[in-house]
């Protein structure tokens, strides 16, 4: 038998059950519709659906050229378009890394 062990589980007996945990309420957002979001997230980081549509404007031209036959435009813009697409990248990772250190702070 170990005398230091007695000791502690007779301070913990001591102290008495532990006081009933009070479930803190969870936090309520407002309903946002699909369009409402879509705004919200456009003013916060409107560089992201610039790049979309940049994108989506270079590869349709790119098809268009292509389809037309004229091969060196559409290569020109299938290389165009994977650099808004990278642009767009960055500035999805750009929004995430400012969001995040300013729910830090």
């Amino acid at each position: 038998r170990q005398p230091g062990r007695a000791a502690v589980v007779t301070l913990a007996m001591a102290a008495g059950p532990p006081p009933p945990l009070d479930p803190s309420p969870l936090p309520t957002f407002a309903e946002e519709e699909f369009g409402e979001k879509l705004l919200r997230k456009t003013r916060e980081n409107p560089l992201v659906p610039l790049g979309c549509l940049c994108t989506v404007g270079i590869l349709t031209y790119g098809l268009i050229s292509f389809r037309k036959g004229n091969v060196r435009r559409s290569q020109l813009l299938m290389r165009a378009r994977v650099v808004a697409q990278g642009f767009t990248f960055a500035a999805l990772l750009g929004g995430m890394v400012a969001t995040a250190i300013k729910s830090r702070q």
